[in-house]
């Protein structure tokens, strides 16, 4: 049975960076600034990135993303740009967040801020890039804490492996995010029923989607990814789309999202139950639109019903033409005009 709707995280990433210099504010301002707006959006969950670019990437990674969208051409030069919080930001994120009626989560990317989000996140997020970083994998399921890792770019063998790993390492709760690691992912590559693989494999693991596709004017690709099955739903989230930078050209704005969280509503209305039965709306339509055995003459009182006599006709106020063979050959118990209803008490 599906929820009303997907558990909605809004992806902050460093987004916010590229909106403090706009607006000539601090960076923690702009931040402070996207989770207002993803709680007046409805969103469940902020999520942000903590990271150092010293111990995320060597110096020479060259980029991987859309270079006419992000022109920096190595990784870490990148990163540089966006590696200015810690703790202490992360701590006031974290209590603003939860302030505002949300959940909290940062995606660690190195061992320190792993041990010190662990008393701020509401669950721990993994990134697809450290889904083959195993004794990192079990360093966070140690902290026994629910986990949602993404796993993009990889074979379902490497899936299990980090899956098994969690599980071992004493993860209570899984969710398995189906994502595509490409900046942005071209709607013909968003696969998305590998999220019914992903569920059928691991039945007893949930499953969601991290989405990078481009908002659609419809959300439908977010809506798509509910139908089938997401039960989580994370998304780049920004507050100007045409910002140049690391993620707005394919994050959602806070109008995206609310037009996905009434999307989900909608399907969710029109979904209904899966138990077959007649609803209350169907009552009087089912009554007056079936059909009942009605004479096709009239009919003395003792006269035995032929199979001519009848025919079945609208309202299904009558004995129902399932009955035709139970009627014919029975004989009238009163007269009887052509047109009439027939019921049990008249023959």
């Amino acid at each position: 049975m599906m929820k009303n709707k997907p558990y909605i995280i809004a992806e902050m990433g460093v987004n916010f960076y590229d909106t403090a210099k706009i607006m000539h504010i601090t960076p923690l301002e702009a931040a402070k600034l996207y989770v207002d707006q993803a709680a007046e959006a409805g969103i469940d969950c902020a999520k942000f990135q903590s990271y150092k670019a010293s111990t995320i990437v060597s110096k020479n990674s060259p980029a991987y993303w859309d270079t006419d969208k992000e022109p920096t051409k190595t990784q870490y030069e990148l990163f540089l740009k966006y590696d200015s919080f810690g703790e202490a930001e992360y701590r006031e994120l974290c209590d603003y967040t939860h302030a505002k009626g949300m959940d909290f989560t940062s995606t660690p990317f190195d061992y320190a801020s792993a041990d010190y989000l662990e008393n701020m996140v509401d669950f721990y997020k993994i990134s697809s890039s450290d889904l083959t970083n195993i004794p990192f994998i079990r360093h966070i399921a140690s902290k026994g804490k629910k986990v949602m890792i993404s796993v993009g770019a990889a074979y379902l063998s490497e899936v299990d492996e980090a899956i098994r790993a969690l599980q071992r390492s004493g993860c209570p709760e899984i969710v398995i995010l189906h994502c595509v690691l490409s900046y942005p992912t071209a709607p013909h590559d968003a696969n998305l029923r590998i999220i019914k693989t992903l569920k059928e494999i691991f039945p007893d693991i949930g499953v969601g989607f991290s989405d990078h596709v481009a908002p659609d004017p419809t959300m439908m690709t977010l809506a798509a990814a509910y139908l089938l099955g997401a039960e989580v739903i994370e998304k780049h989230f920004t507050l100007d789309k045409s910002l140049t930078g690391n993620d707005h050209y394919h994050a959602g704005d806070p109008e995206d999202f609310k037009k996905a969280i009434n999307n989900f509503s909608w399907i969710s209305t029109v979904l209904g139950n899966a138990q077959k039965t007649v609803l209350p709306c169907e009552r009087t339509p089912r009554r007056e639109a079936r059909r009942s055995l009605v004479l096709t003459r009239d009919k003395k009182k003792g006269e035995i019903i032929s199979e001519s006599d009848i025919m079945p006709k609208r309202p299904g106020t009558g004995i129902s033409p399932k009955y035709t063979d139970m009627v014919i050959g029975r004989k009238m118990l009163q007269d009887q005009k052509e047109d009439t209803v027939l019921t049990w008490d008249m023959i």
